[in-house]
């Protein structure tokens, strides 16, 4: 169970996601956080001691909500297919219930990585979904279910399809709800890993 202090730091964090989201990181303060929340501007240093470190916590909160999804998928007995399309159905859920969470990643963490160089290098913030990533890959192709192949290539495929979706869904281009797109996109993705002989 979570400290008093932990819960506090994951709402400010869920806040700060939805205005660095709506607004961008740089056009976000610490007192449009603060005051979203109701408390003091010196409240919120007590918590985090820079919007730079609260915009990494909130990079790590954010995929490690995404990394438990994907460890509890992979640690099922069913197929890398199953797997594949029920980590795209969780992932488009996320998307729909909790649109700021993909929207940072995509809008705030991926366009600036100057805020994230010191302490975020390369996969560092989000380890452990890579990590779970790597695992459905890994044990897909020791299954024979997916090719082998270079870990970037595949990993990119899954997470430009996902990350494409997100963004076509926050851009509210999509013809129909997200979730009923979820079995074509899982198609695409396990037909793009698949092994052939």
């Amino acid at each position: 169970m979570l400290s008093a202090k932990e819960e506090k730091k994951n709402t400010i964090i869920e806040n700060s996601l939805k205005l660095f989201s709506k607004n961008g990181f740089y056009n976000t303060t610490i007192p449009d956080i603060a005051k979203s929340m109701k408390m003091s501007v010196g409240n919120m240093y007590n918590y985090f001691k820079s919007k730079e470190e609260l915009a990494k916590y909130a990079i790590k909160y954010s995929t490690n909500v995404l990394a438990k999804e994907l460890k509890t998928i992979n640690q099922m007995d069913i197929n890398s297919k199953d797997k594949v399309y029920l980590f795209t159905r969780k992932y488009l859920e996320s998307v729909k219930k909790a649109p700021e969470v993909i929207e940072y990643f995509l809008r705030v963490y991926l366009s600036n990585r100057e805020v994230f160089q010191e302490g975020c290098e390369g996969f560092l913030c989000v380890s452990e979904f890579v990590t779970e990533v790597m695992i459905l890959l890994d044990d897909g192709a020791s299954n024979k279910e997916f090719r082998q192949q270079d870990f970037f290539p595949a990993f990119a495929l899954i997470m430009g399809a996902l990350g494409g979706f997100a963004f076509l869904s926050g851009e509210k281009v999509l013809e129909k709800d997200i979730l009923e797109y979820s079995d074509a996109v899982a198609e695409n993705i396990f037909r793009a890993l698949k092994y052939e002989e």
